[in-house]
């Protein structure tokens, strides 16, 4: 659809007025569409001959509907973001280090597998601090959409290797079930809590500079520091029963309870992951409500090859075709179809290909 041409056989019949219409086409970017003030009138649609199968006289209205202001991104926001997630990473990272090294000289299998547990607040940290830095560079000629899928690309190498790190866990306890080695109790205490203390400094950071509850990479990020919290109780937990009761099998228990943490985010991270790049609809969209939505506009006849996709987190696009009515105001039905999309579903990306009872054009395969 993006490159489909206008082509009007009988401009006798079309009136337009472009005296507050600015285009500019050298900048995409900055292409401003006003749609207000700019007035189609087609009062003869028999004159226009819509066939998809040769393009150069295929006539519509075709809308891009640019809802993030020509994709600019406020600057104020991603920098708080920026700075949140930059403190998080550097004190979950550092920490992570350290109870690693806690776990090899205590022995604990608990603190080993905290740590593997904070890697992966560390790679979501890590991610979604690429992704705004990535997220800045411009679009190109060859990369139409950025970069922002390689924050998907990212996480779904993230799920792939923390399973395996689960794994290893899973493995390594198997094995001491067995024959438990007896922990430094005390020393791997004080690491966890030290742990514990920095994954609330983290998500205290991430609450104070970012925006959490907007942001779904920042707030996917701080879920992650939460969850990683749960591992540094239950490393705690278990110091001090085998400090009280020498019971050292404890130590092995936690560990099967923190990979199955590690598990469960592994695999909605994939999921999630494998959902975008297969192009489905985003998981807070109904596809259903979305053509109902569009249907109930007046004039509008029928809605077809309708498609939602996610480019990245929290950017989602939509592309359709309306049918409508001959005698219809084609762009006020236009307007009032982007309205809707973005109030109603927060669809701010949309493409909208309007059609009269004149266009005729093959079923499209999807």
């Amino acid at each position: 659809m993006r490159n489909i041409q206008l082509h009007h056989n009988d401009h006798s019949n079309h009136d337009h007025n472009h005296s507050n219409h600015d285009h500019n086409h050298d900048n995409h970017s900055n292409h401003d569409h006003n749609h207000s003030n700019h007035d189609h009138n087609h009062n003869n649609h028999s004159n226009h001959d819509h066939n998809h199968n040769n393009h150069s006289d295929h006539s519509h209205s075709h809308s891009h509907s640019h809802g993030f202001g020509g994709h600019h991104h406020q600057d104020g926001g991603r920098e708080g973001n920026k700075r949140g997630l930059t403190i998080a990473l550097l004190i979950t990272a550092g920490i992570m280090v350290l109870e690693f090294v806690g776990g090899l000289m205590t022995k604990s299998l608990a603190l080993l597998s905290d740590s593997g547990h904070m890697l992966s607040d560390v790679s979501a940290l890590a991610l979604s601090l690429l992704a705004i830095w990535f997220a800045a560079k411009a679009a190109t000629p060859n990369r139409t959409y950025g970069f922002y899928r390689f924050e998907v690309l990212a996480a779904l190498f993230n799920g792939v290797t923390l399973f395996a790190i689960a794994g290893f866990i899973l493995w390594e306890a198997y094995q001491r079930f067995n024959s438990p080695p007896e922990v430094s109790s005390l020393s791997m205490i004080l690491i966890a809590s030290v742990g514990l203390i920095a994954n609330l400094l983290s998500a205290l950071a991430l609450v104070r500079q970012g925006d959490v509850k907007n942001n779904l990479n920042l707030k996917s990020a701080y879920l992650h520091v939460l969850g990683d919290a749960l591992g540094s109780v239950g490393a705690v937990v278990a110091g001090i029963i085998m400090l009280l009761t020498d019971w050292y099998v404890v130590d092995p228990i936690i560990s099967v309870l923190v990979s199955l943490l590690i598990l469960r985010s592994a695999w909605g991270v994939i999921k999630s992951t494998l959902h975008i790049l297969m192009e489905g609809t985003p998981t807070t969209i109904n596809q259903e409500k979305v053509k109902v939505a569009l249907a109930e506009i007046e004039g509008v006849i029928d809605v077809h090859d309708l498609h939602i996709w996610t480019i990245t987190s929290g950017i989602d696009s939509l592309s359709c075709h309306l049918l409508i009515e001959d005698e219809a105001d084609n762009q006020a039905i236009l307007q009032q179809a982007i309205k809707r999309l973005e109030e109603r579903f927060k669809i701010q990306h949309a493409t909208i290909q309007i059609e009269t009872s004149a266009v005729l054009h093959p079923e499209l395969k999807v």
